[in-house]
């Protein structure tokens, strides 16, 4: 793989990084720890450099086997993680106040067994903190050496002019994939212009862009693909449609449906980095596999083209969820 720079503070990171929350949250029941911490290892062996977690997914279980994975490689890899979360027993909710912060911060550096954190989120806006403080949080944890860059995850494009004017981001986090889009209206453009790097998580649509999951695989048990509404029965056999289209260029390509839709994501800008993930090594070889696959402008414009006939059904997330992104 060759590498990617994340905006114009000079970030460089491998091209594809590896989203690690699927290894214990939100998949399934978790699986054998001593195996999710040999596929870290193995992503990193294949060449992959960035590696995501985040606090609140567990929640801290998945830091802690990340950085059990990451010990003998850490300083020759870019660790992600995100904090910003109030965790309750019961509950969690954006609370980016400085009390908060810090403990979150601490709670994860502690976890991931590391002194500083390469690439540190909030995770959620909290609406009730202005940005600008929160920018001045992060300023205070760089200036600490806690923090190398920062970033917002699923913010909207005014909360990253305001936050970027006072203390510069690296990258924002956000879903961005051939089936979700939304990011082209005014995001992607802002980051553009602003120079920020765009890390893009479920660009594999949470699995459905591999064309191997099927609507009776998804478990019951720490799954949350199972309240999403673009994983109704109604909606798996809708969007069909995509898959159709995507296997078509596929076969163009001789390539897997997973591959091409990786492939698509690497050529919108350069400064995207996509953070596929998975509980397989062979499914990381496969991922990494689209980054020898190229579209001429030509084929782009056919693909956006087709895509943009398309109807595709449910949304992302249910009601109660997307009240926590686009802020």
């Amino acid at each position: 793989m060759e590498n990617r720079f994340l905006g114009n503070q000079r970030l460089l990171t491998s091209e594809l990084g590896f989203g690690c929350m699927g290894l214990n949250h939100h998949r399934g029941p978790a699986k054998d720890r001593n195996e999710m911490i040999k596929v870290v290892q193995h992503a990193f062996e294949a060449g992959v450099t960035m590696f995501d977690t985040a606090e609140v997914y567990g929640p801290y279980s998945n830091e802690e086997l990340v950085g059990e994975a990451i010990q003998t490689f850490r300083k020759e890899i870019q660790l992600a993680t995100k904090g910003g979360f109030k965790i309750t027993r019961n509950s969690d909710y954006p609370d980016s106040s400085k009390e908060t912060l810090r403990n979150s911060l601490e709670g994860s550096l502690k976890r991931l067994n590391t002194d500083y954190i390469d690439l540190y989120y909030i995770h959620r806006v909290d609406p009730n903190i202005p940005i600008e403080e929160v920018a001045q949080t992060m300023q205070k944890f760089k200036e600490e050496g806690k923090i190398l860059h920062w970033g917002l995850s699923e913010a909207s494009a005014e909360t990253i002019r305001r936050a970027h004017k006072v203390e510069p981001l690296a990258a924002v986090q956000s879903e961005y994939s051939i089936w979700w889009r939304e990011l082209e209206k005014e995001v992607i453009p802002t980051l553009e212009e602003l120079e920020i790097g765009l890390v893009a998580y479920s660009p594999l649509g949470r699995g459905f862009l591999t064309g191997k999951l099927t609507r009776e695989s998804i478990a019951s048990e720490n799954d949350n693909r199972v309240e999403l509404p673009r994983f109704t029965e109604e909606a798996f056999q809708a969007n069909q449609v995509v898959l159709d289209l995507l296997g078509k260029i596929a076969i163009e390509k001789g390539a897997t449906i997973a591959q091409v839709s990786l492939a698509w994501l690497l050529a919108q800008k350069e400064w995207i980095v996509p953070i596929p993930g998975t509980t397989k090594a062979d499914r990381i070889n496969e991922n990494i596999g689209a980054t020898a696959i190229h579209f001429s402008q030509q084929e782009l414009n056919n693909i956006n083209h087709s895509v943009n006939l398309l109807e595709i059904v449910g949304d992302r997330y249910n009601q109660e969820q997307n009240k926590r992104t686009g802020k």
